[in-house]
């Protein structure tokens, strides 16, 4: 507007408006700073993930439609057939229910032992403590370490089991030549090495339930099985939920404990799919072959993990 001696006044709305497009500079240089910020502290792991998660999983995938042995400069396009070839293969139909077997037996059994000595050390006891630290001690111990340990305690010749067994006049079963007890072997070596990581997770779980909640329930007159099915169980699902999940992928996924102390046999009867997919890829050197079975495992892992999430939300409270 123009004042009485010809001057040009600005009015406060008209200032606003011109300093808009300043502020959205200004917000624009922030936010994009931001983005380069963010993208900088991303960089190196989404790098780390790429290189040696990503990558391979694709490259697998294209060598599933391959025969290769990794050694020839050439490879031989066989389209779907090393799918139809797995289909067909009475062992991998052995070696998934082996791992099958394994993987139930050893999550039940240990999570299982594992709440129950949470619940139990959990208390006030004498000495609870260097308890934790015994069972907790073979979590820290190489699985390589474990194999070969409880491979010489099972032996049938001169394990030590098989003194303990000769005491109450009880014969050592053949645990690596019976294809009945090489399986039942393994399970045991499995629950041994992993209860002690499962109960210390479980007893971080119960260290987050209010104190003031079992008061209440010991006033309102609930006893003790009642205090724990419906009080303790139902506020540790997600620390039940979590072990479950990872439980699972690991005893999917077992090798090491595997190869050392049964080599899969006898007859195959303890041999478990990563195993087999080892045997194949730098034994045989079948990489096309290996390379299916790579993915389907990969496939099959993470559509166990999604149906879990999707039944967590029947029985895991927040």
């Amino acid at each position: 507007m123009t004042g009485a001696r010809g001057g040009i006044v600005i009015s406060t709305a008209a200032r606003a408006d011109a300093g808009r497009p300043l502020l959205r500079a200004g917000s624009r240089r922030r936010t994009r700073r931001d983005a380069l910020t963010f993208v900088a502290f991303v960089a190196p792991n989404f790098l780390l993930l790429a290189v040696f998660t990503f990558w391979p999983v694709l490259y697998s995938l294209y060598l599933s439609f391959f025969k290769w042995n990794m050694i020839a400069k050439r490879k031989t396009f066989l389209g779907l057939d090393n799918y139809r070839a797995m289909l067909a293969d009475p062992v991998f139909w052995l070696v998934l229910r082996n791992t099958a077997a394994l993987a139930a037996v050893t999550v039940v059994v240990t999570l299982a032992a594992a709440l129950a000595l949470a619940v139990l050390l959990n208390r006030r006891l004498p000495g609870r403590s260097f308890y934790r630290m015994i069972i907790f001690s073979p979590t820290f111990t190489t699985s390589v370490a474990v194999a070969y340990v409880w491979a010489w305690i099972l032996d049938s010749n001169w394990g030590l089991l098989r003194v303990f067994l000769g005491w109450v006049g009880l014969e050592s079963p053949k645990w690596f030549t019976d294809v009945h007890w090489s399986l039942v072997a393994v399970m045991i070596v499995v629950v041994w090495s992993r209860l002690g990581y499962a109960m210390v997770i479980f007893l971080a779980g119960l260290a987050g339930i209010p104190v003031e909640l079992y008061d209440a329930a010991r006033v309102d007159g609930a006893s003790p099985w009642q205090t724990f099915w419906r009080l303790t169980f139902p506020l540790l699902s997600p620390t039940t939920f979590f072990l479950v999940v990872t439980s699972i992928i690991n005893a999917l996924k077992i090798f090491d404990i595997v190869n050392i102390m049964t080599g899969g046999g006898p007859l195959n009867s303890s041999n478990v799919y990563v195993m087999y997919l080892y045997q194949n890829a730098f034994k045989w050197f079948r990489t096309g072959y290996a390379s299916t079975l790579a993915l389907v495992l990969f496939l099959l892992i993470l559509a166990i993990t999604l149906v879990q999430m999707r039944l967590s939300k029947r029985w895991v409270h927040y």
